[in-house]
């Protein structure tokens, strides 16, 4: 078995929005059939890639797959009492 990056939800929304909107392209002749099937097919492809990295993991897993993801946290240090 592969080890799949997550990707982010906004990949998944930007292919399913691609593809409704070269669809109703085609649709309505704006495009020529030929380059609305190719971006049609382009973007299924996205949002295949999107379904295959949706994996239940732990933090730990996912951390490890793709950093950027999940900033570090910062170390909160109790503020110090004037006297």
């Amino acid at each position: 078995m592969w080890k799949v990056a997550p990707l982010k939800s906004s990949f998944m929304l930007m292919s399913m929005l691609g593809f409704l909107i070269i669809t109703v392209y085609t649709a309505y002749g704006s495009i020529s059939t030929d380059w609305g099937f190719a971006m049609g097919f382009v973007f299924s492809m996205m949002f295949i890639a999107s379904l295959i990295s949706m994996t239940n993991a732990t933090i730990e897993e996912q951390l490890e797959l793709a950093p950027e993801l999940f900033p570090k946290q910062k170390k909160v240090r109790p503020k110090k009492k004037k006297r």
